[in-house]
């Protein structure tokens, strides 16, 4: 083989070895406890972001900081969460036990206007944090609040 091309030889046979591992990394599924870490793990940064925009409008307020919160609230919001509730993950544990009732898993339509609503709230609060207005951010935290309080009334397992 010609010595130009041995470099390139080699260079498309690791390509190649590469996309072949991807693919078969890609084929296997998170098992359901994985998926259960993870949606938890999604929420505990959800509620940990919430309350640091709460702290901000019930105290001294930090527009840097909201903004940082906001946004982490909305992309987590706007991730594809629902991915995370796939069957299987009925049940079962994660960082402890899942609190998703069953019904999550049966009530498709109304998960998903729940979700979505999640999701508006949640980009307007990001949208509204750039403005500075501790009034408009409170009053969206709290429309935000109130979609993660729909969901919780149907779907989560009381503490």
């Amino acid at each position: 083989m010609n010595k130009r091309l041995k470099p390139i030889a080699a260079t498309v046979l690791a390509i190649g070895a590469l996309a072949a591992a991807a693919t078969a990394m890609a084929q296997q599924a998170p098992k359901p406890e994985q998926l259960i870490k993870w949606r938890q793990s999604a929420y505990q940064l959800v509620a940990w972001n919430t309350g640091r925009v709460k702290a901000n409008v019930d105290g001294t307020y930090n527009k840097d900081d909201v903004i940082k919160a906001a946004n982490a609230i909305a992309a987590i919001a706007n991730s594809g969460l629902g991915a995370l509730f796939a069957a299987g993950t009925e049940t079962g544990k994660g960082w402890h036990d899942t609190a998703a009732k069953p019904e999550l898993f049966k009530d498709g339509a109304k998960v998903g206007e729940l979700a979505g609503n999640f999701s508006k709230e949640a980009t307007e609060l990001a949208k509204l944090a750039q403005g500075g207005d501790v009034a408009a951010v409170k009053a969206q935290l709290g429309k935000l609040q109130r979609t993660c309080k729909a969901c919780h009334d149907d779907y989560k397992a009381k503490d």
